[in-house]
């Protein structure tokens, strides 16, 4: 037998960024490194999914996953939620949205561990039914800035309330969170498994689980960017990871 350790394979879809390398205009796959990084000092293994992958590659790879992470990124199309794009739709990558729409429903279906960051939470709600403002600051009357442009990624935006007996709720460990926030769309129509865990002062949806056992949880702010500084939203990968381990250790013991 080998000795060497086992550790738990997630997979992170990526997407196409060709304004990476914009003077050369080499095609670009790429993953914000926060998510990698937030993912090994949990203890798990990222696995990059470029959205090139044709459909039974994905397939074959999802076979290979114990968990996955679907992370921010560029909006997502409103075909998926059966309407026309509206005028502020900023950009979307089909390849990306296929790939995370299938993951997603594979690890509904299957209860595998599924953890969704801003883009995430809409993917996942998206997957199960669910329908998404596609531009807050002209489809709602608020008076907050969901998108704060030209401040860190770490720049707290507003608070949100935690709905108590919740996954979110033990894992935070406090009723009221403040967060950072970089997004321009959110959860309108709730897909059907999950429930809303948390809300901006506002009324948009912060957090959504899953209403069965596991780790079925999304968020829409940015814990990858507050984890060095915020226990609390590195214990979301953590818990994350622990729920992928169990999972795995179960299956091994039945």
């Amino acid at each position: 037998m080998s000795d060497r350790p086992s550790f738990p394979r997630i997979g992170i879809p990526c997407q196409h960024n060709n304004e990476a390398n914009r003077p050369y205009r080499v095609p670009i796959i790429s993953q914000n490194s926060s998510y990698v990084r937030c993912v090994v000092d949990a203890g798990g293994v990222p696995i990059l999914i470029p959205p090139t992958l044709p459909n039974e590659m994905v397939r074959a790879l999802y076979s290979c996953l114990d968990g996955v992470l679907l992370a921010g990124g560029v909006d997502v199309d409103p075909a998926l939620y059966g309407e026309l794009p509206h005028h502020e739709l900023g950009r979307i990558d089909p390849d990306r949205d296929r790939i995370e729409i299938q993951l997603a429903q594979w690890a509904l279906a299957d209860g595998l561990p599924l953890f969704g960051i801003c883009r995430g939470i809409q993917i996942m709600n998206v997957a199960a039914g669910g329908a998404l403002y596609q531009d807050i600051a002209s489809q709602i009357d608020t008076p907050i800035k969901h998108t704060l442009i030209g401040a860190p990624r770490t720049a707290m935006a507003h608070s949100v309330q935690i709905v108590a007996g919740s996954r979110l709720a033990s894992i935070i460990d406090r009723p009221e969170v403040e967060v950072n926030s970089l997004h321009h769309q959110a959860v309108k129509t709730l897909g059907g498994p999950f429930r809303v865990t948390a809300q901006a002062p506002d009324g948009v949806i912060e957090a959504i689980e899953g209403r069965e056992d596991g780790f079925c949880l999304a968020v829409q702010w940015h814990p990858e960017e507050l984890a060095d500084q915020m226990p609390a939203m590195a214990n979301l990968f953590r818990s994350f990871i622990v729920s992928v381990v169990g999972r795995l250790s179960a299956a091994n013991n039945s």
